[in-house]
Formats: structure tokens, C-alpha cells, sequence
């Protein structure tokens, strides 16, 4: 998938305030950008790391740059969590997903469950697999963990999948690791332990899980393979 927004590359200085952060230009200006991540990204930024910023060009927004990606020197990183999303829909729709590749339609969105929305609803006939999408980004000897953050949100969206199934419906935990030096997935235990015993829950109750490796460039990102998955 091409990444259709205006970029240049900069230099990240400083994170702060959770949505902000400082970058220097090529031309030595150092600007405020915004920070579409809620998560820490431990790993995933240090100052002085090469960036991705995408222009708006529009002068009436407070900022109007946006940082996409970062690079640790033998990787670029997705920070923006509004990506993953439309990547995965890109990789399912070109069958670039081995178990995810023989349905009619993708609904992005769909209200489900407790006050929720799936991330992406695929129908065929009258079966329906609910796939909610996760930006991977914390990776740490290899290993990309999720999340990166204790999240009772996360745990809600695995118990509402498992009604799922119970409903008679398909459930994908679907991983993006968007950077490419991981070999295996695993729950984040020793961040948020409640999350991997509820992973491991639902996957007793049929909720699936596949990790997907991104090949990640500074203008495109592409699927490599699935990964193993730690239990």
C-alpha cells in the first residue's frame, strides 16, 4: 500500500504531551507536529531518530504536519495508528492473507457488541468474521509484543470477539507488526499480564489470532508473511 499523503523526512527530537512532538527539517527549522499514537511507542522513537512527517496543507489546522513513520536505524516504524486499518483492508482485498482471502465483502466500522465498532466485518453468504485490527509496534530481541500500555479497551474488544464466536461467528485478532526486524508475536505479559490471560482465553473460546510481518519503506508498506504466535 502507497502512502498517498505529501511526506518528507525529518529528525524527531522530543515527544510530549501524548499527540505532539518536535522534528527538525532538512533545512534546520524545527516545527511541532501532531502524534496520531496513544500508545508509548517504547522502541519505537529515541531524539535524534530519522522520521516520516506528511504535509496537510492545510494552513488552518494548529498542526498541520503529522508524523507517519520513524526509523532506528534498521527499520522504519508506523506511529500513526490511523494506518493499520486501511492496511489491513488493502491486504485483504488482494488475498495477501491466506485464511482471511475467500470473502465477498469488507465493512469497515460496524457496530458490534458493547457500545463498539469492529474495525473491519467480512461477510460471505450469510457468514460474518469479525477482525479487529492492532498497530504492533513494540518489539524488543525479535519479539513484537502487544500492547505497549495496560488497556482495558484492548480486553473489551477480546471478550466482545468471543461472544462472537459463541454467536456462531468467526474472530480474528488481526496484528500488524508494522516494522520489519520481528520473528514472532507474543502477548505483552510483562506490561498489561491481564491481557495475555484474556488472549489466551479467547483463543480457548475460538477467537483466532494472526500475526501479520509488514515490510515497511518510507513511501510504502507491504505484506511479508504471517508470524508465529507465542502462547
Amino acid at each position: 500500500m502507497k502512502l498517498n499523503q505529501k511526506i518528507q523526512k525529518a529528525k524527531i527530537l522530543k515527544r510530549y504531551k501524548r499527540f505532539l512532538a518536535d522534528v527538525e527539517l532538512e533545512n534546520d527549522e524545527i516545527i511541532t507536529v501532531h502524534v496520531p499514537n496513544t500508545g508509548r511507542m517504547t522502541t519505537c522513537w529515541a531524539p535524534g531518530w530519522d522520521c516520516i512527517i506528511s504535509d496537510s496543507e492545510n494552513p488552518n489546522r494548529k498542526y498541520r504536519y503529522t508524523l507517519e513513520m520513524t526509523n532506528n536505524g534498521n527499520t522504519w516504524i508506523v506511529a500513526n495508528t490511523n494506518i493499520p486499518n486501511s492496511l489491513a483492508e488493502y491486504f485483504i482485498e488482494n488475498k495477501q492473507i491466506p485464511s482471511l482471502d475467500n470473502y465477498d465483502s469488507i465493512r469497515r466500522e460496524v457496530k458490534y457488541g458493547e457500545n463498539s465498532r469492529i474495525d473491519l466485518l467480512l461477510e460471505r453468504g450469510d457468514e460474518k468474521c469479525f477482525v479487529e485490527v492492532k498497530n504492533t509496534t513494540l518489539v524488543e530481541e525479535g519479539i513484537a509484543y502487544f500492547p505497549d500500555a495496560p488497556s482495558d479497551r484492548a480486553i473489551k474488544h477480546l471478550r466482545e470477539l468471543t461472544a462472537e464466536v459463541k454467536n456462531g461467528n468467526r474472530a480474528v485478532m488481526l496484528y500488524l507488526i508494522t516494522r520489519d526486524d520481528a520473528e514472532s508475536f507474543s502477548p505483552a505479559n510483562h506490561i498489561d499480564p491481564r491481557y495475555g490471560k484474556e488472549l489466551n482465553k479467547a483463543v480457548k473460546g475460538g477467537v483466532e489470532v494472526i500475526p501479520v510481518l509488514c515490510n515497511v519503506n518510507s513511501d510504502e508498506i507491504t505484506f511479508n508473511r504471517v508470524i508465529k504466535y507465542n502462547i
